[in-house]
């Protein structure tokens, strides 16, 4: 047990040193704290410039709500818990798997790192992309996974700061469902990954911008803002009532596996989910959603 608290005491410590780092350090392209704020600056400026939807507010509904989920949620949440976790559950694993003989390099089928760099992180990039289509589609299918993930479908006028507003719990369960995949495919370097992190957070930010873009043929690539409106629509037909066009970055999950829906343009569809009138405004009230959920169900039923 000691060995564990020590693993969560070195996690606060590292990591609190790493984030003071960042703030203070600019001159380093693979800063993730500034490298957030400049990509979100653009694509804010870029919903200015070109708004879809042209009578929606500059500082639109809950623009300074999204603003702090993704801040809190990409910065405070590892400071908070979610580092120490990582490392703690990780740890725990490797343990366990020693027990029997077995690590998680055993599982390693070959390493990113050994590959050409461009190479390596392609794999990396579309390995990760498919687990978290997958996990994406839980959130929807599974009624406890969908409490948490009703946050990020709160979401009542779309811009690019709603990408990052979503419950403690999902990257947790993302992470946790990521980590035998990336373990088979090998360790990889974390400045490399800069580049995919930077990638993959453009291309969030402006599948839930205020932007009427698909990107002609590359649509059937890439998520796009005129595809993912059609995720947080509030009416969708039965047949689809799970929810579709699940894909994070990559669009051509949902076209090989039928889970891609765009019936026309959905710039004015209403958003959100059935029941969200009386779903929380506030943060604290959105994170303790899901507690409280259940206890009223219990209740309901007793």
């Amino acid at each position: 047990m000691e060995k564990y608290i020590d693993i969560i005491k070195k996690s606060y410590s590292d990591y609190w040193n790493y984030l003071k780092y960042e703030l203070i350090d600019i001159n380093h392209w693979d800063n993730f704290f500034y490298g957030l704020i400049i990509i979100s600056l653009a694509v804010w400026i870029l919903e200015i410039a070109f708004p879809w939807r042209k009578g929606q507010a500059i500082f639109r509904k809950d623009f300074w709500l999204d603003t702090f989920y993704m801040f809190f949620n990409f910065f405070l949440l590892n400071l908070i818990v979610l580092i120490a976790l990582s490392n703690t559950v990780s740890e725990l694993f490797n343990d366990m798997l020693g027990v029997v003989g077995l690590s998680v390099s055993s599982f390693q089928l070959f390493d990113l790192g050994k590959l050409p760099k461009w190479s390596g992180l392609l794999i990396f990039f579309i390995v990760s992309d498919f687990v978290q289509w997958n996990t994406h589609r839980l959130l929807h299918r599974f009624e406890w996974l969908w409490n948490f993930h009703k946050v990020h479908h709160s979401v009542k006028e779309m811009g690019f700061a709603a990408h990052l507003r979503y419950h403690w719990m999902e990257p947790v369960v993302y992470k946790s469902l990521l980590y035998i995949p990336i373990a088979i495919i090998g360790g990889f370097d974390a400045h490399d990954f800069a580049i995919v992190y930077f990638f993959t957070i453009a291309i969030g930010h402006l599948n839930h911008a205020n932007l009427g873009w698909d990107y002609g043929f590359l649509k059937y690539i890439f998520n796009n803002p005129k595809m993912h409106i059609w995720h947080h629509a509030k009416g969708l037909p039965e047949h689809v009532r799970y929810g579709v066009n699940f894909g994070l970055t990559l669009s051509f999950w949902d076209y090989i596996f039928k889970t891609n829906f765009v019936p026309y343009d959905g710039r004015d569809i209403e958003l959100g989910f059935e029941g969200d009138e009386t779903f929380p405004k506030d943060f604290v009230s959105q994170e303790l959603y899901p507690a409280f959920s259940k206890k009223q169900a219990s209740d309901k039923s007793n």
